[in-house]
């Protein structure tokens, strides 16, 4: 049975229960108090009660930052997400409690940062949320419903297809051969490896010579960004790029780092003339060429180390002069 008393002007309902935690909620008046204990204590008899007190007492903001340190610190990609999260915890949003994270307050927060940020940034965001939420309803028992499934993203960007010519590939490479004593001699070979390979940034910045099989023209990748290793296979043309290289004493195969990488790359963009195009493109046309040599999808994936199909899709550009030829 609930006990309701006058505590500092307000009414409190208390409800005690064997084997549950007390739960109390004020009210302005005494009627409100006894209409939400009978409903709580109904809803208990019947098994249908979600305590949500803790939800309601917990700022978005404390639970981005143990989301941080218990979940985002132990991934690859720890430093970009850490940023993104910090920068989210700052946002007036974050310091609504978590059961006032409803879809309007959503909705909201995305037409905010539409004006500021792509549309693939907020996709991005309202999937960290997505993320937040769900693993703070399994983990720490936060009652809530998750409010994103009810919130319309933004429309998804079509993938990239910058395919450089033949002129624009000789243009970059020309670009990013060494002309000083002192400049950086591996960002060309690996810049080729990437348009060779379609092997991501981080994996091939990240990769050992003790994981390269020059006789079975293989790369093997322990970690991948999608959590699953992977062996890539390779050209005859990326095994003479690596056997040209001299080797690194701490066994890198390029031992340079990323943001030194995406200097030279955009001194040579620059330099090349070549507009939009950023180094990732280089994995969209590898794949696109790749494709032609191997047509059977499931062959492809597994080069290019994609667990989803549709997300292949974005990435392969087919040239509409080829399935002309291809179909007669």
């Amino acid at each position: 049975m609930a006990s309701i008393r006058n505590r500092n002007g307000l009414w409190q309902a208390r409800i005690t229960r064997q084997g549950q935690p007390h739960i109390a909620r004020s009210f302005q008046t005494k009627q409100d108090a006894e209409r939400w204990a009978r409903q709580t204590e109904t809803e208990m008899d019947k098994g249908s009660f979600i305590n949500i007190g803790l939800a309601e007492k917990t700022l978005f903001s404390k639970v981005i930052e143990r989301y941080i340190q218990e979940v985002t610190l132990k991934t690859r990609s720890m430093k970009e997400d850490t940023y993104r999260l910090r920068a989210l915890a700052r946002h007036p949003i974050a310091k609504l409690s978590m059961i006032r994270l409803t879809p309007i307050k959503v909705a909201n927060y995305r037409d905010e940062r539409l004006e500021v940020v792509s549309n693939a940034s907020v996709i991005r965001e309202l999937s960290y949320f997505s993320s937040i939420i769900n693993h703070a309803r399994r983990e720490w028992g936060i009652n809530m419903i998750n409010p994103i499934p009810l919130v319309k993203k933004p429309a998804s960007t079509p993938g990239r297809s910058r395919i450089l010519s033949e002129n624009e590939l000789s243009r970059l490479f020309s670009a990013l051969r060494p002309r000083v004593k002192n400049a950086n001699t591996w960002v060309l070979p690996l810049t080729k490896f990437a348009f060779e390979t379609a092997m991501r940034r981080g994996e091939i910045l990240g990769l050992q010579w003790d994981q390269v099989n020059l006789e079975e023209q293989t790369a093997f990748i322990p970690i991948t960004k999608n959590g699953q290793a992977r062996t890539v296979p390779l050209s005859l043309a990326a095994i003479a790029i690596l056997k040209a290289l001299p080797r690194n004493l701490d066994g890198r195969v390029f031992p340079i780092n990323g943001p030194a990488l995406s200097a030279a790359i955009e001194r040579a963009r620059i330099k090349a003339n070549l507009g939009d195009w950023h180094f990732h493109d280089a994995r969209h046309q590898a794949i696109t060429r790749l494709a032609e040599k191997l047509p059977n999808l499931i062959e492809l994936s597994a080069v290019s180390g994609h667990k989803s199909l549709a997300m292949l899709k974005r990435y392969y550009h087919a040239d509409p002069k080829l399935l002309a030829q291809k179909i007669g």
